[in-house]
């Protein structure tokens, strides 16, 4: 988190449908989206305040066009600062369509990591882009509605969003 601190250089926060949320961007892209109060929230950062950033703007936008039920999948640029096992997960969360879902060992296999489904779940977990990178899409063995950093009742909305019933 204190390479994602220091490498922001701007921040707002938004009100969604699903409570607000701190967008942070770095001069290459969107690097953070957390809802109020979910796990792994930075807190503030030493960025500055700033909504009318254009990387920032377009992204409150987007998100506002995904939760009208316009937008389907998101244009942004990413800067997703973590470990190279981390980024790998997290790219393969942007392979999952909307209205789909995988399950954590589904992701360790797409990744060639087989082994790794508690791993991938831990990473999963990490996602520092939430509903952008869409760790909501994961469930557990048998379609169960496990873990999100946001709340389950976020994820389940999330789901319900993109016609996963």
């Amino acid at each position: 988190m204190s390479t994602r601190a220091t490498a922001c250089t701007a921040q707002a926060l938004i009100d969604t449908p699903l409570g607000r949320v701190r967008l942070a961007r770095t001069a290459r892209g969107l690097a953070g989206l957390w809802f109020e109060g979910q796990q792994h929230h930075p807190g503030e950062l030493p960025a500055p305040h700033d909504g009318d950033d254009p990387l920032l703007r377009e992204a409150a936008l987007q998100l506002q066009r995904y939760f009208a039920g316009t937008l389907a999948h998101f244009q942004l640029p990413l800067d997703l600062l973590g470990t190279p096992f981390q980024r790998a997960v997290w790219q393969a969360l942007l392979r999952i369509p909307a209205g789909r879902t995988c399950s954590y060992g589904e992701l360790a296999r797409a990744i060639g990591k087989p082994a790794a489904a508690r791993a991938v779940g831990a990473a999963v977990g990490r996602n520092p882009v939430s509903v952008v990178v869409p760790c909501h899409r994961v469930l557990g063995a048998g379609g169960a509605l496990t873990g999100y950093a946001g709340g389950l009742e976020r994820k389940r909305a999330l789901l319900e969003q993109e016609g996963y019933a």
